[in-house]
């Protein structure tokens, strides 16, 4: 194999200096176009791949989150590195390109030194560079899923505007996850009649009779090498969004059918080389490649992590380009004789104000949000508090969302006042810096959902708890094999302590609601959305969205609580990395 990254950076073998890439940002400036790109080419094949860009055409900031907490058994592993951790981990310099897009360290310092992140333009200048560079012929373009889904934009098409910019790049295969949130029969739509990439994934199947639902996957010759691609949509999809959208279908992991599909490619097919496309996240890629035996790459998303070298499980390699359009990954290999046997990575940093947009694609954008344009730059208010969403407990954008709930259905109840408001757990969402506008698309953009409505519901204090419980488990399960995805649900008007490595069932204790112990057989009023209907229960007239923008027009200047509400007794809980 080639020499790895870290390898390289260890031995200071470039200007004696820790770069990304070999380009090194010593002196604090902002890199050119060409230094982002540069690569030196290898081998006889290309892999150019984005992940989770949740819809996002226009560059937007997104923070790495300031913890990533996990049980003993993972702690301190790829997965679970932010801050200071991962610069230690990685070798990479404070206030670097390479900080401020792969942690969260001085992240509002750094905003304003380096610009957004992102954008559909930027993106795909960068991967026609490479095509250009290399050759269509000696390409693969990849995407991991969360794609056309969760924004403001997305939702105004029905995704489509993402769709039409997939096409125009040209990407070869994509899975899915969020995306089936458009609607089964929306989603049928776009795979069957509108998307020209392959949609492919071993891992959806008939609920009734188990047959495949798509091609598991697809063999593709490549500059004279054979590719085996397998597609792997979020195993846990019917359990993270609403079933209605998968109604008929069942998901999983299945490690043995993935297994019988690589060796059917191996031995039936005869590939050079077995890709995995993965949407399962990369602590549970890492968990999979420790059982199945035969995958040479793993293109791993969903969890929005940052690879800047592929980790290694035996003989594979697993990447993972962050989320929100903040990189592109390119990985060079070398395919003789039937095997892999040496690459060059790369994750490239998509810094908007550096690199030029692309004319087709700009154009595709401004088509598709001409029509949305005046109600999305509308401004609402401003907020003098950082509002970031990705973290593992707490984020001032949920905060920001339980106060305009308690706001809203104050007085709603003669006899009850609203005691809790829940958030999910959302991976995605981009941030707003303090003293910012904040404009409709803002809100829309961190809760672009498409089942946005809002729950009122009573609940006793035992059965609040078991579902608490529930969703640490998720979270903290020590095999990755079984977290289902997600952050710990957002909990506004309760405090409580959490300890990570206690047994299941063990880890939530003394709640506080209200300021006031948690009572069992207290009967409590909570707001919730974004999740399945309540057996029983009617959404309220004005569905999240609505009532956050109101709220923030209401208050004018938005200045919301930046201590969590949740104190952390076995892992250290970083709370100012962003402010550093």
């Amino acid at each position: 194999m080639a020499i790895s990254r870290r390898e390289l950076l260890k031995s200071s073998a470039f200007l004696g200096l820790v770069a990304l890439g070999g380009v090194s940002f010593a002196k604090r400036r902002k890199p050119s176009f060409e230094e982002l790109l540069d690569f030196k080419s290898y081998g006889n094949l290309t892999l150019i791949f984005t992940s989770d860009i949740h819809g996002h055409l226009k560059p937007v900031y997104f923070p790495e989150p300031m913890n990533l907490l996990a049980p003993n058994e993972l702690r301190g592993t790829p997965g679970f590195l932010t801050g200071t951790e991962f610069m230690k981990y990685y070798n990479i310099k404070p206030g670097s390109v390479e900080a401020y897009t792969m942690t969260c360290s001085s992240f509002i310092r750094l905003a304003r030194e380096y610009g957004k992140t992102g954008g559909a333009p930027q993106i795909a200048t960068v991967i026609k560079t490479i095509v250009q560079q290399r050759g269509r012929d000696k390409c693969l373009i990849l995407d991991g899923g969360d794609t056309w889904v969760t924004s403001g934009i997305s939702l105004k098409t029905d995704g489509m505007a993402i769709v039409d910019w997939l096409n125009y790049i040209g990407y070869d295969y994509i899975v899915a996850h969020w995306d089936v949130t458009v609607g089964k029969e929306k989603f049928l739509e776009i795979i069957n009649k509108h998307l020209k990439a392959k949609f492919i994934s071993y891992n959806i199947t008939d609920d009734t009779f188990g047959d495949l639902i798509f091609p598991p996957y697809d063999v593709k010759e490549v500059n004279g090498v054979k590719v085996g691609i397998i597609g792997s949509s979020f195993p846990f999809t019917p359990l993270a969004n609403p079933r209605i959208y998968t109604e008929g279908w069942r998901f999983g992991v299945r490690p043995e059918e993935l297994q019988n599909y690589v060796n059917e490619l191996r031995e039936k097919h005869k590939v050079d080389l077995v890709i995995l496309l993965s949407h399962d996240g990369l602590p549970l890629d890492i968990a999979l490649m420790k059982i199945v035996k035969g995958i040479d790459i793993v293109i791993s998303g969903h969890t929005h992590d940052v690879t800047p070298e592929p980790v290694k499980v035996g003989n594979t390699l697993i990447v993972s380009p962050g989320s929100h359009g903040k990189f592109v990954g390119r990985m060079d290999l070398e395919v003789s004789k039937g095997k892999l046997v040496g690459y060059r990575f790369k994750l490239i940093p998509v810094l908007s104000e550096v690199i030029p947009e692309d004319k087709g694609a700009k154009e595709l954008v401004q088509k598709w949000y001409k029509p949305y344009e005046k109600e999305f730059n509308t401004v609402i208010g401003t907020t003098r508090t950082f509002l970031y969403k990705r973290d593992t407990l707490y984020s001032t954008w949920d905060r920001l969302i339980g106060e305009a709930l308690a706001d809203y259905f104050h007085g709603v109840d003669a006899v009850m006042s609203l005691d809790v408001a829940t958030s999910p757990g959302y991976r995605w969402g981009p941030a707003v810096l303090p003293n910012s506008p904040i404009r409709v698309e803002d809100v829309y953009n961190v809760l672009g959902i498409t089942y946005p409505e809002v729950f009122l519901l009573r609940r006793k204090g035992r059965d609040l708890l078991v579902l608490w419980e529930d969703v640490a488990d998720n979270v903290f399960n020590p095999n990755p094999l079984y977290q289902q995805g997600g952050d710990m649900s957002r909990i506004y008007g309760v405090e409580y302590e959490l300890k990570i490595n206690a047994k299941q069932g063990e880890r939530i204790r003394n709640v506080r609601i209200k300021s006031k112990p948690l009572e069992a057989d207290k009967e409590y009023l909570v707001a919730v959305y974004g999740g399945p209907p309540p057996p029983g229960v009617e959404p309220e007239k004005v569905n999240i969205r609505d009532i956050v923008i109101n709220y923030i027009k209401k208050k004018k200047e938005i200045v919301v609580e930046r201590r969590p509400n949740v104190k952390v007794l076995d892992h250290p809980y970083n709370t100012d990395c962003f402010w550093r």
